[in-house]
């Protein structure tokens, strides 16, 4: 991001409460893009009318408020969230909201909590769903599609209120960045025999191996994993230690893909719906309608 854009986006931030993390995202950042830009901040709010908004967030919603009613430089929209609550979300997708955003490129403004180093461990998780739902062959396109989709499935707003060939233009308008974000993920794969880079057009191979899916299940985020051992049953084991651990006893690489893409979809489902309510009830009923039109009208253009 060029120095006199990133001064405007932060520019923002004056009049706003202190922040402590604040990323912006969107597609006029990226040329082949036409939304407009998204933009996120974090913090603390805890009087007036505010208090109402973050009580609906936290009690209907999924804990973070969008507000697509604020322009600023007619290009922007923003959000709120506390900061365990986005912290909570990185590390465990327990709701699996502002973690799937975060899977994706985006450009930091403020970080005083080093989150770009805690969500590492959200990239780590992305990259092994990807994997266990992609075939042995494949390509980095592919790779980072599927990355980019794992946040859409079961969203009930993909049925009638986005852009159909949305993870394709993320993708293909933000190649690079993908390939910057991910670069470090992949080596490691490489590193442990998971993964290998081929010359030949689809350039990624991996081991679909048994062990290699158990391998992918383990470095999910353990509430992915103890869904995953209530539906597939689990196996405990004594480390040297003494300590037991519980693993997701799987039979194979196909029925770990398909319960935990069940697991996913039921989670973004439930997030979806309850941010849509949440979303309904802060801005209004007419303000829902007309933002919610604007999204169809989005939507239904994409099919035609």
């Amino acid at each position: 991001m060029e120095t006199s854009q990133r001064d405007e986006l932060a520019s923002f931030l004056t009049v706003l409460p202190p922040v402590d993390f604040c990323c912006v995202y969107g597609s006029t950042l990226h040329p082949n893009n036409q939304d407009k830009v998204n933009h996120y901040a974090s913090w603390m709010v805890h009087l007036g009318g505010a208090r109402l908004i973050t009580q609906v967030a936290d009690k209907v919603g999924v804990g973070v408020h969008f507000n697509p009613f604020v322009s600023w430089n007619d290009r922007l929209k923003y959000g709120v969230v506390r900061m365990n609550d986005l912290v909570q979300d990185i590390l465990d997708w327990n709701r699996f909201y502002l973690s799937g955003r975060l899977q994706k490129p985006v450009h930091l403004l403020v970080d005083n909590l080093d989150i770009q180093d805690v969500n590492s461990v959200n990239k780590r998780a992305a990259v092994s769903a990807a994997l266990l739902l992609l075939p042995s062959k494949f390509t980095e396109e592919d790779l980072y599609a599927k990355i980019c989709s794992l946040s859409y499935m079961g969203d009930l707003r993909m049925l009638f209120a986005e852009d159909t060939n949305k993870v394709n233009k993320i993708v293909k308008g933000q190649f690079d960045l993908f390939q910057s974000m991910y670069k470090p993920f992949l080596e490691e794969c490489e590193t442990k025999n998971l993964l290998r880079f081929s010359s030949a057009e689809t350039n990624l191979v991996q081991d679909s191996s048994l062990s290699s899916s158990r391998s992918l299940v383990s470095s999910l985020p353990a509430s992915v994993r103890s869904q995953m051992r209530k539906l597939l049953g689990e196996k405990k084991t004594l480390s040297e230690t003494g300590r037991v651990s519980r693993e997701v006893c799987i039979g194979s690489r196909e029925e770990a893909a398909k319960c935990m893409e069940k697991v996913m979809k039921r989670r973004v489902m439930v997030s979806s719906a309850r941010q849509a309510v949440s979303g309904f009830l802060a801005a209004g009923a007419i303000n829902a309608t007309v933002y919610l039109s604007q999204k169809m009208r989005k939507a239904w253009n994409s099919r035609s």
